[in-house]
């Protein structure tokens, strides 16, 4: 896509999440409308949106339908099935594209081609069987992260080892007899996530990199300015244009790293969509993570990611979306909440940003 797709154009979206919801708003702003494919009726996104297919991601006559009625196809989250993104992009644009999707729903695919591309990850092991496993512990020192190799998100499909005080014995087919892979232990200070973005025409920008708390596996806050040197920030947005260049990326990109005791850098994983740790940008930029995706998707110039504002992102998980009339009475802070009708513990429900005037 070499010119802007025209005004009132549709954009599709694979996804109906909170993540789907914010780029449809996003989209409406810059007078585009969407489509949203989602199984479940009514979902975050299809209340924000022109319309819903209710349908299986890999459903082929949805993927047809959603083809013939979109002049461009984005989607929300990273397990969209490849071969349905594939199908998609042999007759409409598939943004990002479908190697994105390739190269991180398999963990052990996404560290190979970031080391190979000369970004530096914590040491890693594949793991097949007990044996693979016991032979990474012993190689890591008796400690490491077990995970499952695709589809784990927010803390799920993860075990942690220490220190040889825990028997591997049984835990693959614990694990579901899946391919797995143990990443070494990392004794770092903190971590910070990029989130850059690239258009077609290979023009690139970034946001300041955000230093991020989890709870639970789930991401708690995200805070600006980071605690971090320059030079470390520097080094961490470079990191995440070099993935956008070899990837010849088109859209916003999540980059998650470890910032360990010297300032070095480790690359913990990539996310080829917009992000959680992200979310800040739009009550602290001109121009947010949502708005950037959609100006790359459709061909437009990529906005000033500059942030006005120093803030403190956190998450309303579960019952915290209680807190919203309370919190709507602070002054500088912006709410979101996504629409969800149910709220279930480790569920995100909505997210609030305390802005801090520079």
């Amino acid at each position: 896509m070499t010119k802007p797709l025209q005004q009132n154009s549709t954009i599709g979206i694979i996804g109906g999440g909170q993540l789907g919801r914010m780029l449809a708003m996003a989209a409406a702003r810059l007078s585009y409308r969407t489509v949203i494919l989602e199984p479940q009726a009514d979902c975050p996104a299809a209340q924000v949106a022109n319309r819903q297919i209710v349908a299986a991601y890999d459903d082929p006559a949805a993927l047809d339908e959603l083809a013939h009625v979109s002049a461009v196809v984005t989607y929300e989250f990273e397990n969209v099935p490849v071969a349905a993104a594939e199908r998609l992009a042999a007759s409409v644009p598939v943004f990002p594209p479908p190697r994105a999707l390739k190269v991180s729903q398999d963990r052990l695919t996404e560290k190979t081609f970031l080391n190979d591309i000369g970004v530096k990850t914590a040491d890693f092991r594949a793991v097949g069987s007990d044996g693979d496993l016991a032979a990474g512990l012993a190689a890591f020192g008796g400690s490491g992260i077990l995970k499952t190799r695709r589809l784990g998100y927010d803390g799920k499909g993860q075990r942690l080892f220490r220190d040889f005080a825990d028997d591997p014995a049984g835990d693959f087919a614990a694990m579901g007899g899946v391919p797995l892979i143990l990443e070494k232990f990392v004794p770092f200070d903190r971590e910070i996530s990029v989130i850059a973005a690239r258009a077609a025409d290979g023009a690139i920008a970034a946001f300041d990199p955000a230093e991020n708390v989890h709870r639970h596996g789930i991401l708690h806050s995200s805070t600006l300015p980071a605690s971090v040197s320059p030079a470390t920030a520097k080094a961490a947005t470079e990191a995440a244009f070099s993935i956008l260049e070899a990837l010849d990326y088109v859209g916003v990109i999540g980059v998650e790293f470890f910032v360990l005791g010297d300032g070095g850098l480790l690359a913990n994983e990539i996310a080829p969509r917009v992000h959680n740790s992200g979310h800040w940008t739009e009550a602290a930029c001109a121009v947010s993570q949502f708005e950037q995706h959609i100006r790359a998707v459709v061909a437009l110039p990529l906005g000033d990611a500059r942030r006005h504002c120093d803030c403190v992102m956190e998450n309303l998980v579960g019952d915290d979306v209680l807190r919203a009339p309370e919190l709507l009475r602070e002054p500088d802070l912006v709410l979101h909440l996504y629409g969800k009708a149910e709220a279930r513990p480790g569920r995100k429900m909505g997210h609030f940003t305390r802005l801090r005037p520079t």
